[in-house]
């Protein structure tokens, strides 16, 4: 069982900026998909990066230019010039393709405001 564990939320004002960590059980990163997730209050959780265990990153389009996903022995979003509509709960993804399996962090809130 692979635990994730998501760090770095909070409030800030519109165009600041925030970093997000997650810290995982295991080196999981050779072996996982790495991804963030966001969830908006009555919305559907969304993709918002990828970093694959290649290391080939991809953004939504939403994020692209403002957000970096990286990762050393953690797995970072780096999120600059924030927006009221990036306001969210921002959870951790780890996805195996063989076996097959996902594990998910508790979720970390970051707030926007205008």
């Amino acid at each position: 069982q692979v635990q994730l564990v998501e760090s770095g939320g909070g409030l800030v004002q519109a165009g600041g900026s925030l970093r997000l960590s997650c810290a995982a059980s295991k080196n999981i990163f050779k072996i996982a998909d790495m991804n963030w997730y966001r969830q908006a209050p009555g919305k559907q959780r969304e993709l918002v990066s990828t970093i694959t265990t290649a290391g080939r990153t991809d953004y939504a389009d939403s994020v692209k230019g403002r957000f970096t996903i990286s990762r050393d022995n953690v797995l970072y979003l780096q999120m600059n010039s924030l927006k009221p509509e990036d306001t969210g709960v921002y959870y951790c993804n780890a996805a195996i393709v063989f076996p097959r399996a996902e594990f998910w962090g508790q979720g970390t809130l970051v707030t926007v405001s205008s």
